[in-house]
């Protein structure tokens, strides 16, 4: 049998470089769009300018992304952890909607304090219309995600509907909002809404569980 020691170890070097490689081009198609759409406007740019700016084919740019919308919101596995882990990770005392009101506040929201150039990207996706229904969308796709967290957290099925509901509002909060003139403030209120329900309603399952 011939020896395949130094080939076995060699996989996963070039597995590893092959990764690497490919989320670099990722990066690099993210970027150029990006540019593009805050220099001239997201629906004035077409996608092989896009690909011709990262220098790569439009047949390597759909690879990566299947859409254009997708160009602009490149980082969705992202936004999935850090959503769950606004519930895993929160603070002990702190409810779910509490810490859910924090990262739509924080992620989904431009505050004063917030980076400028998270800022300018929001004001591209919420003045275009095609970007503001996908972005939208992009956050309800995690749903399911949030929701079996959040019963994870309180011992409840996975498939809980209070749950579900739960998961589904807290996304839907800061979309609602958008069109207010302190949508800061509307998120907030929304938020107290979900706390004040999700309390009542632990409550009750506390006082039946007591009750058997």
């Amino acid at each position: 049998m011939p020896d395949t020691t130094a080939q076995n170890n060699a996989a996963p070097t070039l597995v590893g470089r092959r990764e690497r490689k490919k989320a670099a081009t990722r990066q690099a198609i993210a970027d150029a769009a990006l540019r593009l759409f805050l220099e001239r406007g997201y629906n004035n740019v077409g996608i092989r300018e896009i690909a011709d700016a990262a220098d790569v084919s439009t047949a390597t740019l759909f690879k990566h992304f299947a859409v254009k919308e997708a160009l602009v919101f490149d980082r969705e596995a992202d936004l999935e952890s850090g959503l769950l882990a606004a519930v895993r990770e929160r603070p002990a005392g702190q409810s779910v909607p509490d810490a859910l009101r924090e990262h739509a506040l924080h992620h989904r929201r431009s505050g004063p304090d917030a980076d400028p150039r998270f800022s300018t990207f929001l004001d591209l996706v919420n003045s275009t219309p095609a970007l503001r229904d996908y972005h939208q969308a992009m956050w309800l796709r995690h749903t399911a995600a949030l929701a079996s967290a959040i019963a994870e957290d309180d011992g409840l099925p996975a498939d809980d509907p209070s749950c579900t509901a739960l998961a589904h509002f807290a996304l839907e909060a800061p979309h609602a909002a958008r069109t207010h003139s302190d949508p800061d403030q509307v998120v907030t209120a929304a938020f107290d809404l979900l706390d004040h329900g999700w309390h009542a309603l632990t409550r009750r399952r506390s006082e039946g569980t007591r009750a058997h």
